[in-house]
């Protein structure tokens, strides 16, 4: 797929666009047509599954764990997005599949879970596009303690060893939530969105958001408190998503040879300086958000803190990474804010030791991955949003 649609008018969410040129030139173009396109493989699924019913979603969930050929009567469109996904582009290392996303595994479940909510999802929440949308499905800010479980079932899965490889469960829920977004961009289509105002819903702007959101975004947030990547962990983390961007529909432009934060902060840049603040359903998602994530983080084994000292801390550590925005997205000042450097300078120590003594990276990514399986374990009972709304049954 290729983002090829001409600029026939500019979505009024785009703002700021003579800034963005002097920065960025010609990519302002490629993302304001983004903005007009969607994900035409898997919009035509959820067309087929609403008119062949059972048998299509049974072809279509066979298809993803037993593979295209076990199902050689498949109907079109869902044998056309099968075919895409089973396709492993020659930049894929296999090495990297057999091993899993090691610089995310390595990192202390603490940490994980405040990037996780403070920058990730977060920074998700601060496009209004998006904020207004998922406010729209009514299920974010009622239920988030189960949508945020829900996403870390499906980051669990897809980070795990293995778990892009066809038919495991990072695989399939991949193609799932791509679906998900397909579904969701019917719907709101069909219940007047207005996309000459906010662009086409779930647009591939909008994905590669998402692909940022984990990427660049939380490992920058973790630079907060002194938790950096070398060039490496950088690399490696992106060629590893490279492939969760072709199982989400999104165009190779945003992501092929990104290989370092700085070259995803040149889109993260371009995406962030063009969206409008966050507004009052940035904010209503966010709050809902860190109350679900500081109760899940207080209930860690042995968590030093209540679920309100957590709270302080991801307010302190958000409000840094989100600068100017934090306050659109109601996130408050903060009592941890000048003990912020205490923090990250004990912090660094850490991590060079970890670096540094033989073994202890390798540790780290084996309670990594003790943790997400734990996880799955907890959460997968095949009932998360993305997975429910194209069960055969």
């Amino acid at each position: 797929m290729t983002v090829s649609k001409s600029v026939s008018s500019v979505p009024e969410r785009a703002v700021n666009l003579a800034a963005a040129r002097d920065r960025h030139g010609d990519r302002v173009d490629s993302m304001l047509r983004a903005l007009q396109v969607g994900d035409p493989l898997a919009d035509a699924v959820v067309v087929e599954l609403d008119e062949l019913g059972r048998s299509a979603r049974a072809a279509l969930q066979r298809g993803l764990a037993e593979g295209r050929a076990s199902v050689p009567d498949a109907p079109p469109a869902v044998d056309a997005l099968l075919a895409h996904a089973e396709t492993v582009p020659g930049w894929v290392a296999a090495e990297l599949l057999d091993e899993g996303d090691l610089t995310s595994l390595a990192v202390p479940p603490h940490w994980r879970g405040l990037a996780f909510a403070g920058g990730s999802l977060a920074h998700t929440y601060r496009s209004p596009s998006i904020a207004r949308l998922l406010v729209g499905t009514g299920r974010l800010t009622a239920t988030a303690p189960r949508r945020l479980a829900e996403t870390g079932l499906w980051n669990a899965s897809v980070v795990l060893p293995g778990g892009l490889r066809h038919g495991a469960p990072g695989y399939v829920q991949t193609v799932q939530v791509r679906l998900l977004h397909a579904r969701v961009r019917a719907s709101a289509t069909a219940h007047g969105w207005d996309t000459e105002r906010w662009g086409v819903p779930i647009n591939q702007a909008d994905v590669a958001r998402t692909w940022l959101d984990f990427t660049v975004v939380p490992f920058t947030f973790l630079e907060g408190i002194g938790y950096r990547l070398t060039d490496q962990e950088q690399s490696r983390l992106y060629r590893y998503w490279w492939y969760v961007g072709h199982l989400l529909g999104l165009d190779e432009e945003f992501f092929l040879g990104t290989e370092s934060h700085e070259q995803a902060g040149e889109l993260l840049d371009l995406l962030d300086s063009t969206s409008a603040a966050p507004d009052e359903n940035s904010s209503a998602l966010v709050g809902a958000l860190f109350e679900a994530a500081t109760t899940n983080l207080a209930a860690l084994p042995q968590s030093p803190m209540d679920a309100a000292g957590w709270r302080d801390l991801l307010n302190a550590l958000a409000g840094r990474y989100h600068g100017e925005a934090a306050a659109g997205l109601g996130i408050a000042e903060s009592p941890v804010n000048p003990v912020l450097p205490l923090l990250a300078a004990g912090e660094a120590k850490a991590r060079r030791y970890q670096l540094q003594v033989p073994g202890a990276v390798r540790e780290s990514v084996e309670d990594g991955v003790r943790a997400f399986r734990g996880l799955i374990a907890a959460l997968d009972d095949g009932r998360a949003a993305y997975q429910d709304h194209v069960a055969a049954t």
